[in-house]
């Protein structure tokens, strides 16, 4: 699934996704499947939203292949395609591999510079890693 919109100056998941279809998105990875008025009411809880309005939002989450929809008789219920931990993957990777073909060795060394806050475990993970791509060279 491919995110048009990555924001740079957001958080977690509003660097993809809108506010509305963030909630929604949280709402529906930590209960799976629902129907659009279990997502509504619970979306209200916090403030007053229409029903036509997550409707609309997640129907267009179903056109751009995040969630999936399908038919229980007249109830339909909508679940997330990935889990939250595959979707962060995949678009961390593909937000990597864009990064590195349009701005090449610099972004691998700022990532390094950026290392340098980093945990002891990640940076013993990243020496792994390597160590790995230089065998698989050989």
């Amino acid at each position: 699934m491919n995110i048009k919109n990555f924001k740079y100056d957001e958080v977690g998941l509003n660097r993809f996704f809108g506010p509305l279809e963030a909630n929604i998105m949280e709402y529906l990875w930590d209960k799976d499947e629902q129907s659009i008025k279990a997502v509504q009411q619970s979306l209200e809880l916090d403030k007053p939203i229409n029903f036509n309005t997550v409707m609309t939002v997640m129907n267009r989450l179903v056109e751009k292949g995040i969630l999936v929809k399908r038919s229980e008789g007249r109830l339909s219920l909508f679940r997330p395609v990935q889990s939250k931990e595959e979707f962060f993957e995949e678009q961390s990777k593909k937000l990597t591999e864009n990064l590195l073909d349009e701005f090449g060795g610099a972004v691998i060394s700022h990532m390094l510079d950026a290392m340098k806050d980093a945990d002891q475990g990640l940076i013993e993970k990243l020496e792994q890693k390597i160590q790995s791509l230089k065998k698989d060279k050989l």
